[in-house]
């Protein structure tokens, strides 16, 4: 697996399960009793047992280690366990890590999963309150005592670079915003739920830091997510079809920093999505005509219209166009901006139902789909496709 040469990891693992807990702004229960839940309902879904699992992946970030996941699940020993860094772009660097694991026999079946309460618990949005003496907390120190202290406030840089760039307003974002709403509102699982917004509602929301309105950041959520990889072999046995792991890849780019690359050439693309996007199309052998969804990390409303250019859906400054036009069915979950902001593993369960045909929102003869993980930091993606 390398930027510079296609692997051979396609094809060889698959998603059997997806499992989550309800979505919500004050769950009740400890991170530890979320991960569980959502572990458990991924195995149910897949037709498992907590005895088939022998592998556990999830994030630095989360508070329940794969040990203590194990044991309260009721798994037994492990032969595989893995976490991955950098907040969201974590994603689906998760089933990106239990297909290598899988794909070289080191184990069976793996479990991904997430599990916060990211707003009755820590929330994100409050900003940086302490640091521990690390590269990476002095690395922000260039920032913060010039008052960018939250990741909105990180963004905006970009967006607001993107906007002189391109000659653009503001409201270039809203109809990412639209778009997320108008399918969460018919998704039950979804926090706003039968609550579509218009353009005039987004340009009407307040300033979180300029460019960026309320509408443009995400939520803050209570909830977990859990996604079981085995192969895909064995994948077809079980209770539903298998969502293949077509490619996977990671990516940092040059200059990378964990939303503050402002020293970069550019402030208007994500080069370290461009990094993961060239891998997807090498290792895949596809291209953007060949993707029937798209689940975009949307944590900011602007770093989507860079990903549909970083992937080549469209040329640069023109994904706002692209996305008013419904060029691409995008974020059909209601994205996390809509559904739930679960650093990004939600909309891999999107991105797995899609090829089910089980969507909320189902796209007719969906048979590929695209989902990447966190922009602005070291990321990943997946594309996901039907059993040949």
């Amino acid at each position: 697996m390398s930027v510079r040469r296609a692997d051979s990891l396609g094809g060889r693992a698959a998603v059997a399960g997806i499992g989550a807990t309800e979505f919500s702004k004050d769950s009740g229960r400890s991170e530890l009793k979320l991960a569980v839940e959502a572990v458990r309902a991924a195995l149910d879904d897949a037709g498992l047992s907590p005895a088939d699992v022998d592998g556990l992946v999830t994030f630095t970030m989360d508070t329940s280690p794969e040990i203590t996941v194990a044991q309260a699940a009721g798994i037994g020993e492990l032969s595989f366990f893995s976490r991955i860094h950098y907040g969201g772009g974590a994603a689906c660097a998760t089933v990106q890590q239990a297909a290598l694991a899988v794909a070289s026999g080191v184990a069976d079946v793996v479990v991904c999963y997430r599990a916060f309460n990211e707003r009755s618990g820590r929330r994100f949005g409050s900003g940086v309150q302490q640091r521990e003496p690390t590269a990476e907390g002095a690395a922000l120190g260039w920032n913060l005592p010039f008052g960018l202290l939250t990741p909105a406030s990180w963004v905006a840089m970009a967006a607001q670079r993107y906007l002189h760039t391109y000659g653009l307003t503001p409201e270039a974002f809203g109809h990412v915003a639209v778009t997320d709403r108008r399918h969460a509102a018919r998704n039950p699982a979804a926090y706003f739920y039968e609550k579509p917004i218009t353009l005039a509602e987004h340009a009407a929301s307040r300033w979180i830091v300029e460019p960026l309105r309320l509408l443009d950041c995400c939520q803050e959520t209570d909830g977990g997510q859990a996604i079981v990889v085995t192969s895909a072999e064995r994948a077809r046995d079980l209770r539903h079809p298998p969502a293949v792991i077509v490619a996977a890849a990671q990516g940092a780019g040059r200059a990378q920093e964990q939303m503050t690359s402002f020293y970069r050439d550019g402030l208007t693309g994500l080069p370290e999505m461009d990094v993961v996007a060239r891998q997807l199309w090498r290792n895949s052998g596809l291209a953007p005509a060949d993707i029937d969804v798209a689940i975009l990390y949307d944590h900011f409303t602007p770093f989507v219209l860079m990903q549909l250019e970083e992937f080549g859906f469209c040329g640069p400054g023109e994904a706002a166009d692209f996305v008013a036009a419904d060029a691409l069915p995008l974020n059909t979950h209601g994205g996390q901006l809509g559904e739930a902001y679960l650093h990004g593993m939600n909309g891999i369960a999107e991105a797995v139902r899609q090829i089910r045909g089980t969507s909320v929102n189902q796209i007719p003869g969906a048979a590929r789909s695209l989902v990447t993980a966190g922009t602005g930091v070291p990321t990943s993606g997946l594309v996901l496709g039907r059993a040949e």
